[in-house]
């Protein structure tokens, strides 16, 4: 029986998109998890798999053609038993039988909202806080929970208005892209076709039952549900990054008893399955135990940055450069512009001058402000001065940049970077804000320090440390010894394409722009 397969969500507010390439052709026999098609948004390529294994019946699109969200992309028969497919089929293409075995009176219906696609290849985010309750009443629209990625914190919306009925995850647990998020009770009958052909059959027992005779879903997505009571020959139900937790504790997850609703395994349950037995083994009965460990597995923000800095240090040779800056004068101009621009509720931070002035020095030395391809091949010259600041939110290390530094003014640079900002401590930075960045400032001295080593933010050539600010003693033209406020910074550079020379020479230029400000305002245009 043919099903037509919903494009799905593909995130960040996308509605249509450009059909690149068919991946199959009609009549193709795929498999569950294959690509179909790739598929342009606004963002990038993204590639469609298949939900399910079977023949490919029809193709909706020609390549280039635009495809619509939420629309058929293209039509399947399913391989195995009618069973198997006969709820999703009674969703997909009916849309009077929309509603799961739950209906209450007055033509109300309780729905799954399916978790849609965040976008960039993401299949899974943490659950960070639930912005709603259980027997709340929700608007259209109406912000739901907050989700961490590998990428940001992201807010999901609902799609419909209606009462909170059931929240299938809890805080901190790890919500799986295309499975249900929550259930929701509507009113009317909801013709949604982009959450039905997501949505894993059997992930609530209760859910999507036809109109006739009841029918036992055997979806192979959820062939754990009915398989936890057999621990050692079973499917464990258990997140990806729970699983990652037993491969590297070398536990084999199909024995841990889980604990979570329909015997899901949480880290905790790995964890402890290992500690029970080390404890009663007898080899150790002679050994004294002192205290305990904890397994935390790394995601979210914290893993993106272990890949990137991993990435960084292993494909680019760092070399530092280190130079001391008289801060003086500057301190002193800024003093007296800060509350005249606190008035107009302007925070008038270092920061803004810091980027203007390395964008001004950029103009005389644009090496600084590229970025080289994979094979060290090319060189890539940009013309917008993107400066990233490294911002130390809650959920990790962001570097979200102030895009178009060379056409802003000082004080349009220090709106932008009191918006980044307070995005970033929310862990709220919008994607664009984090990418197209061409050179960064790490200001490791908010925190304490002088001298550091940065990781460079591949794929850019050139990050620069700002240490604190310390008030030290310095001979002044007349040998006489004052009192000067002087701050150390560290450069570092790819030195497959930055020597020594360029960068001193650079370091030299912005150091000068800031030591002596007016210089700075003459180079202004």
């Amino acid at each position: 029986m043919s099903i037509d397969f919903i494009l799905p969500d593909i995130g960040e507010g996308i509605v249509e998109c450009e059909l690149v390439e068919w991946l199959v052709n009609e009549g193709d026999h795929i498999e569950e998890d294959q690509p179909v098609a790739d598929v342009m948004t606004d963002k990038a390529l993204v590639q469609i798999p298949a939900m399910y294994s079977g023949v490919v019946d029809k193709l909706y699109y020609a390549k280039g053609d635009i495809a619509k969200v939420h629309s058929p992309l293209f039509a399947m028969t399913p391989v195995g038993s009618e069973a198997e497919v006969v709820a999703p089929v009674e969703v997909a293409t009916a849309p009077e039988v929309t509603s799961p075995s739950e209906t209450v009176a007055s033509g109300s219906s309780i729905e799954d909202f399916i978790l849609p696609d965040i976008g960039e290849g993401i299949v899974e985010c943490e659950v960070v806080d639930w912005l709603v309750a259980e027997g709340d009443i929700i608007e259209e629209d109406q912000a739901v929970v907050d989700v961490m990625t590998d990428k940001a914190l992201v807010q999901i919306p609902s799609k419909y208005a209606g009462k909170v009925v059931k929240l299938h995850y809890a805080k901190g647990e790890i919500a799986i892209v295309h499975k249900p998020l929550f259930a929701i009770e509507v009113d009317g009958v909801v013709s949604a076709p982009a959450p039905t052909a997501h949505a894993p059959v059997a992930s609530k027992s209760e859910v999507v039952k036809p109109t006739a005779e009841p029918i036992k879903t055997k979806a192979p997505t959820t062939v754990a549900v009915q398989n936890t009571q057999k621990p050692t020959n079973a499917k464990a139900i258990a997140s990806p990054a729970v699983r990652r937790v037993a491969r590297e504790l070398s536990v084999n997850i199909h024995e841990v008893p889980g604990t979570g609703p329909k015997g899901r395994v949480y880290k905790d349950d790995v964890v402890n399955f290992t500690q029970a037995p080390a404890i009663q083994a007898p080899t150790l009965t002679n050994t004294q135990i002192v205290g305990g460990t904890r397994v935390e597995p790394i995601r979210g923000i914290k893993a993106v940055m272990a890949k990137a800095m991993v990435a960084s240090v292993s494909t680019i040779p760092h070399f530092t450069y280190c130079e001391e800056i008289d801060m003086t004068k500057l301190i002193a101009l800024r003093s007296g512009l800060k509350e005249v621009y606190a008035k107009q509720d302007i925070k008038l931070t270092m920061m803004p001058f810091f980027m203007k002035s390395m964008s001004l020095a950029i103009k005389q030395f644009p090496l600084m402000n590229t970025k080289v391809n994979e094979d060290c091949s090319e060189l890539t010259y940009f013309d917008d001065h993107n400066i990233g600041m490294a911002v130390d939110s809650k959920v990790g290390l962001l570097v979200p940049n102030v895009k178009n530094v060379q056409s802003l003014s000082i004080v349009d640079v220090a709106k932008e970077i009191t918006r980044l900002t307070n995005d970033a401590r929310e862990g709220r930075v919008a994607s664009a804000d984090l990418k197209g960045g061409t050179i960064s400032i790490s200001n490791i001295g908010a925190l304490g320090g002088t001298v550091a080593t940065p990781i460079i933010n591949k794929p850019e050539v050139a990050i620069v440390a700002l240490g604190k600010l310390q008030t030290l003693p310095r001979f002044n033209d007349k040998g006489e010894v004052e009192a000067r406020s002087i701050m150390q910074v560290s450069w570092s550079g790819d030195h497959r394409v930055i020597d020594g020379g360029t960068i001193a020479r650079f370091s030299n230029l912005w150091k000068s722009f800031l030591e002596e400000p007016s210089t700075m305002l003459m180079h202004m245009s």
